[in-house]
């Protein structure tokens, strides 16, 4: 009988900011993913960037200001850097703590491009903040150069779109990593966003919404279940509210109407939610795991988190 693949989607609590929060966050990850590998599940990884790709993105900027010969680095080569820079460290934490459990497994994690469409309406109305804070003469400039900026406190920010994941490129190099039984790290802060051009892929000045891009990966796969670790451990109605409600369980049709009523904060969980309703789609199996990292463990065996299926 082969085994169940699950996609887990990993959100900023899994990662830290700092390099070091970084570096002790994914150890902290590591335990939970073998906790998944441990009862015999398939494995592939997809995990979040921006406070990552936010701090390589200000790097190079402050280096380009200093160094004027140097070319300004685009958006997508900033969201590929941070791809490896945090698929080095998973690979590092979950290798280790496999090999303590006496799992010997290779874990690999593959460089991921997503196409989006050109005419995505994201792109006429950029919403994802990246950067560090800009001067008003900065802002101008980059305003200058057909960047997008937003007032903010302290200054400006630069925004850049957020597109619809159509395609992953690299989908049969990551399915044959899977086949092989390989724990796989994949489609990192979503996707690297590139552009279609004859036979060319160019890189977008954009990013792409982690969880709407591990919901496709997760379709892609034709994955059993698509596990989100977030930093609640259960999906609430009325959440922050007196009457807050824990769900165990939700129907797709109850998430489309609480979805629709506006039930989920706008940037942190009605994207997942989304995902979940678009990779379950019309499956009578494919389920949707939401819960905390650190409960983990014990949401594997049901006894927590928020379970949604048909």
């Amino acid at each position: 009988m082969s085994k169940k693949r699950i996609v887990i989607a990993l959100g900023h609590d899994a990662l830290g900011t700092t390099v070091l929060e970084q570096w002790n966050a994914t150890k902290r990850t590591a335990v939970a993913v073998a906790e998944f590998i441990g009862q015999d599940y398939q494995v592939v990884i997809t995990h979040s960037n921006g406070p990552q790709v936010g701090m390589i993105h200000t790097a190079l900027s402050e280096f380009y200001q200093n160094h004027p010969d140097y070319t300004p680095t685009p958006m997508s080569v900033c969201s590929a850097m941070s791809q490896g820079y945090i698929g080095y460290d998973l690979q590092q934490a979950i290798r280790s703590e496999l090999v303590g459990r006496g799992i010997y497994k290779p874990v690999s994690t593959v460089l991921t491009q997503v196409t989006v469409d050109p005419y995505d309406e994201a792109f006429y109305k950029p919403t994802k903040i990246i950067g560090r804070i800009l001067t008003e003469e900065e802002a101008e400039a980059e305003e200058a150069k057909g960047n997008h900026t937003v007032k903010v406190e302290g200054g400006f920010r630069r925004i850049v779109a957020a597109p619809k994941p159509m395609e992953i490129v690299e989908i049969d190099a990551i399915k044959a990593l899977c086949d092989a039984d390989q724990v796989v790290i994949a489609a990192g802060g979503g996707g690297i966003p590139v552009l279609t051009q004859d036979n060319k892929l160019k890189g977008a000045s954009a990013v792409v919404e982690k969880d709407t891009a591990a919901g496709l990966l997760a379709s892609e796969l034709d994955a059993d279940m698509l596990v989100i670790l977030t930093s609640v451990t259960k999906v609430c109605k009325n959440f922050g509210q007196a009457d807050e409600e824990p769900l165990d369980y939700i129907s797709v049709a109850e998430a489309k109407k609480m979805l629709a009523a506006g039930e989920f904060g706008a940037t942190d969980m009605a994207p997942k939610i989304q995902a979940a309703i678009d990779y379950i789609g019309d499956s009578a199996i494919r389920k949707v795991l939401i819960t905390k990292l650190s409960d983990a463990g014990n949401a594997v065996g049901g006894q927590t988190g928020t379970m949604i299926g048909k």
